[in-house]
This record gives C-alpha cells, sequence and structure tokens, in this order.
C-alpha cells in the first residue's frame, strides 16, 4: 500500500466529484431542508426536535455516502476504470482507503454544513458540543463508504445498487432507536440491533445530547464504528479480483 497512491485516488474521486454538482447541492442541501421540516413538525416540542434531529445528524451522512458510495464503485466496475487501475501497481486498498478519504471529506462538509444549520438557525439544543457531533458524524460517513464499496460488488446496475438501501439502511434505522426506544422493543429486535452500525451512532448521539463531556459509551460507541468500518473495507477489498495478464 502506498500513501501517494492512495492520495492520487482521493484527488481522483474528488474530481469527478467536483464536476457533479448536482450531487453537491444534493449532498449539502437535503439534510439541512429535512432538519428544517423536522424543527417545523415539533415546532410546539423541541425537547423531541433535540432527540430526533440529534440523531439524524448521526445518520444522515451514512445514508448519503452509502449511496454515493455504490454507485460511483459500481460506475467503476461497469465501465471497466477498475479493471485497468487493478492492472495498475494500485493495490486494492490505496482504492479503496482513497475512495473513503474522499468521500469522508464530502462528508466532513455536508455534516458542517447541517450542525451549523441546526445549532445555529433551528435552535438544536444539546449538553455536549458540536465538535463531538462532527466526529460522529464523519465516522457515520466513512462507515456508509465502505458498506458502499462492499455493496457494489453484488450490483450489477445503479438500480440494483439503489435497491440495496431499503435492505441495508431502512432496518438500521427502524432499530436503531430513532422511532422507539431500544429498551421497550422485543428482545429479538433488541439483539438484531445490536448488529447494526447505525445503532451504535444513534446511541454515541443520544449520549452527546445527555452529557456535557464525551463519556465511555460514546468512545465505546465510536470505536464499534471504527471496527464496522474496517470490516466492511476489508470485506470491499476481497471483492476486488486483480485481472491476471
Amino acid at each position: 500500500m502506498s500513501i501517494s497512491l492512495t492520495l492520487a485516488t482521493t484527488a481522483r474521486v474528488l474530481t469527478q466529484v467536483r464536476h457533479d454538482r448536482r450531487t453537491i447541492a444534493l449532498v449539502i442541501t437535503v439534510p439541512s431542508l429535512l432538519l428544517a421540516l423536522l424543527r417545523y413538525i415539533f415546532v410546539d416540542r423541541l425537547d423531541i426536535f433535540d432527540q430526533i434531529g440529534l440523531m439524524l445528524l448521526g445518520i444522515f451522512p451514512f445514508t448519503s455516502m452509502f449511496l454515493i458510495t455504490s454507485v460511483a464503485m459500481l460506475r467503476e466496475r461497469v465501465s471497466g476504470t477498475l479493471e485497468r487501475l487493478l492492472s495498475t501497481p494500485l493495490h486494492k486498498l490505496d482504492l479503496l482507503f482513497g475512495y473513503a478519504i474522499a468521500f469522508a471529506a464530502l462528508a466532513a462538509v455536508q455534516a458542517s454544513i447541517a450542525c451549523a444549520i441546526a445549532y445555529g438557525l433551528l435552535d438544536l439544543r444539546t449538553q455536549g458540543n458540536i465538535a463531538t457531533v462532527l466526529l460522529i458524524a464523519v465516522s457515520t460517513a466513512i462507515l456508509g463508504c465502505c458498506t458502499g464499496l462492499l455493496t457494489s460488488a453484488f450490483a450489477r446496475t445503479e438500480f440494483q445498487a439503489l435497491q440495496f438501501m431499503p435492505a441495508i439502511v431502512f432496518p438500521q434505522i427502524l432499530l436503531c432507536g430513532l422511532i422507539w426506544p431500544r429498551a421497550d422493543m422485543s428482545t429479538p429486535l433488541q439483539l438484531a440491533s445490536d448488529i447494526m452500525p447505525l445503532r451504535y451512532a444513534a446511541e454515541a448521539m443520544s449520549e452527546v445530547g445527555t452529557f456535557p463531556l464525551p463519556t465511555t459509551t460514546l468512545w465505546l460507541d465510536l470505536l464499534i464504528l471504527a471496527l464496522f468500518a474496517i470490516a466492511t473495507l476489508l470485506g470491499g477489498a476481497a471483492t476486488l479480483r486483480r485481472q491476471s495478464n
């Protein structure tokens, strides 16, 4: 693995994204618009907005980066670009880490804008500080990138890649504690949520909302998110096949 090749891949991906202005506009504006809508739905119950809005700041980056990365990597596979890249000295991890860094940077911009609007314009209130929220948001975004890289190997068309979202993202949203407290779920559902990474992202955000300083639970949740990301990244690497001459 080479740092220079990884950074070159990162630069290439960011250049491609920079030319896709519609995607950039959607990534940057949609989370903020949805938070604004949520704020005015709960205009008389700001305590609910504080709880749900904070969790969504961790869920949005995962969802958007999962979609973008899975489609982008699928295009690389279908167009033959991936085969050409793997015929060069570029290592599989150079490629995957390059993608992860590029989309993590995009997610950091998305999360920063969403947090600025949530705290500055929508009056989101939390006990913890915004820096911790950004750390969690970027962590879930990296996990979303890694998951998208892995699932792209099982799709043949962009439509199929998009169909993985209901299968992978929606169950996690339903069971992470956003809609209903995990403590009130049945035991089988609690056990199922324990193997879903968004459950730990939601719990970490809940810790930020409750405590002024990072807690042991929060750091443990971030560690688990990192382990999930590493596992999916290695799984993605296993799906890449270097062509023999």
